[in-house]
């Protein structure tokens, strides 16, 4: 499958997996103010990074924007939530946030998370006036309503 992209400034760089086999497609720090060379993230904060980059996200699915595991282990530096639906025209920004007590720098051109391209199965919600909501779904689990830790350790 190919996925459409167009860069919208000088110094922007294509979604590239490092690896064939790879799952995500790494993203780059391209900063709209070509005199901007690197940009500090202080700790405890969360900041847009835009990538330079329009990605055109086919029907059916969701380009959903993913940690690159050494930024978030050696940086402290984590996406939060960031998913691009099909559909949206704008630029592809990263929420990075500063999970570490340091401040960190991103330079351009930095590699800042991967994007990994997902299918997603789409539903219609129906409200019912039933407390067992779960009678009439198919399940294949007695899980009940445990939640957090309620499988135990091992």
């Amino acid at each position: 499958m190919f996925i459409h992209y167009k860069k919208l400034r000088e110094g922007a760089k294509a979604p590239v997996r490092a690896n064939p086999s790879d799952a995500g497609a790494d993203l780059f720090y391209c900063p709209k103010d070509p005199a901007v060379l690197s940009y500090s993230i202080i700790p405890g904060t969360s900041v847009l990074i835009p990538t330079g980059l329009k990605i055109a996200v086919p029907h059916g699915y969701m380009l959903e924007i993913k940690n690159k595991s050494g930024i978030a282990s050696k940086k402290k530096l984590v996406v939060g939530a960031c998913v691009v639906d099909s559909g949206y025209e704008g630029e592809v920004f990263v929420n990075l946030h500063n999970i570490g007590r340091e401040p960190q720098v991103i330079e351009t051109g930095d590699k800042v998370a991967q994007a990994v391209l997902v299918p997603i199965v789409h539903c219609s919600f129906c409200e019912i006036n039933s407390d067992d909501v779960y009678l009439l779904t198919t399940t294949f689990s007695n899980r009940g309503d445990g939640a957090l830790g309620s499988t135990g350790d091992r």
